[in-house]
């Protein structure tokens, strides 16, 4: 058996990896859990005359959700400072930015802990400017080769909590931050454990605020790391390590992060009809968040695949939200192209997705899953019907995406279940101009 399509450790060996791990942040959650955050942290050792920093943005401010935080941290007896000007998509000059925020008020040890708090950009924010202020230098030195140095992160003892206000992203418990490099238009991520945030705290409150679309471009990016989780190889498909300090933290799936897959799935597309519709219901925001911490577990763990890979060249160039970018790409990729790979899984998924496939084939319920989930989309009513919609992509620009997914996303390729070359991907963000017409 080849596994030339399979590696995934930058050092390994011709053999199969026989050991999986998970490793996750201190999780609390549930409605005001931002009431014991105070307690999170001294759990964490920060002493209570710490000096900390919330990193966030001006809208969180305007909405007052910034305030509830800042008082939860005071009540506990810290001292807070905020920084509210991260980006959407956050640059490497955005991320600079902070970084020179921080030292500018606190000298280069900064500050005694971090909150970030926001969606998946603030969060990716917080989590790199603490590795960049703990380890020293720049955040060009932790840049994959060859855009930047490659250095490697060795410390992550200065504490960083993690509070997202989406249901989407689950950047509060992965260990990868992903950065636009805007002069080569295309996104970089560093990861590392380094990187990984100490704990998280899920309070469903902050996100009733959420207007529609949004709550659908979110719930759509968590959908996808579910089912992208649940599909992708599974770790003993993978080469096996050098070393245990050298296995990818996409490391396939396992029985852990299947269970949380399935789950996830059924309470991401079992709810979010109705927060769409109806973003008061707690009940349902609830579920929501849940489902998108179950979906991250899985996905960001066993590993996102081809969806993935293809959604960032589209976001860097035409600046589109991840989350949309993901809905739009993952009928013609995970759904479509992958489908074949595991017509089994995949029948499974459309059953997860409320499909009836009694008396059908293998293939035709696998089938299904694509055509539910178009059909979802289509009954949340806030999401482009496809790339050209999205962003006014056309077939002339599918060469240019073609090719930058296959030159510069292989750490999510080599997680993909079914070979891919750059025509299929041509061919993929061909199907996905137009999901419906």
């Amino acid at each position: 058996m080849s596994y030339e399509r399979s590696v995934s450790a930058p050092e390994h060996e011709l053999s199969p990896e026989t050991v999986w791990h998970l490793q996750l942040p201190e999780i609390r959650f549930g409605r005001n859990a931002v009431e014991e955050l105070g307690f999170q942290l001294h759990d964490l050792g920060v002493e209570a005359d710490a000096h900390g920093l919330i990193i966030t943005d001006e809208r969180l401010v305007e909405l007052g959700h910034v305030d509830r935080v800042d008082r939860a941290l005071t009540d506990a007896g810290f001292a807070v400072d905020v920084y509210d000007d991260c980006e959407r998509e956050p640059s490497l000059a955005a991320v600079g930015e902070c970084l020179s925020f921080v030292r500018d008020e606190q000298g280069s040890e900064g500050y005694d802990f971090y909150v970030g708090f926001g969606g998946g950009s603030c969060m990716d924010t917080a989590k790199a400017t603490r590795a960049v202020i703990e380890n020293g230098g720049e955040l060009i030195d932790y840049i994959a080769e060859p855009t930047g140095n490659g250095e490697t992160l060795t410390e992550s003892a200065i504490p960083l909590v993690l509070m997202p206000t989406t249901a989407g992203t689950g950047a509060e418990i992965s260990p990868v931050t992903i950065l636009s490099v805007e002069e080569k238009s295309i996104k970089e991520g560093i990861s590392s454990n380094h990187v990984r945030a100490d704990a998280a705290v899920l309070d469903p409150t902050f996100t009733t605020t959420l207007p529609p679309a949004m709550t659908a471009k979110t719930a759509m990016d968590a959908l996808g790391h579910a089912i992208e989780g649940y599909t992708t190889h599974e770790y003993d498909s993978l080469l096996r390590a050098s070393d245990p300090a050298s296995r990818p933290t996409y490391a396939g799936r396992t029985p852990v992060t299947e269970a949380f897959s399935e789950k996830a799935i059924d309470l991401l597309a079992g709810n979010v009809r109705c927060v769409v519709n109806n973003g008061d219901d707690i009940a349902a925001r609830s579920a929501m968040l849940q489902g998108a911490l179950f979906g991250a577990i899985a996905g960001l763990t066993a590993g996102a695949s081809l969806c993935h890979a293809m959604a960032y060249p589209v976001g860097n160039r035409y600046h589109t939200y991840h989350g949309e970018t993901i809905a739009v790409l993952t009928p013609a990729s995970t759904l479509g192209y992958n489908a074949a790979s595991d017509p089994e899984r995949f029948a499974r998924i459309a059953k997860m997705l409320g499909v009836d496939t009694t008396g059908m084939s293998t293939r035709a319920a696998a089938n299904e899953a694509k055509s539910e989930y178009i059909r979802l989309q289509r009954d949340l009513n806030v999401l482009p019907s496809g790339l050209s919609e999205l962003a006014d992509i056309t077939e002339d620009d599918l060469e240019w995406l073609a090719n930058q997914t296959t030159k510069t996303q292989q750490r999510l390729l080599r997680c993909n279940p079914r070979p891919v070359t750059t025509e299929d991907v041509h061919a993929i963000f061909e199907d996905a101009l137009h999901n419906w017409g």
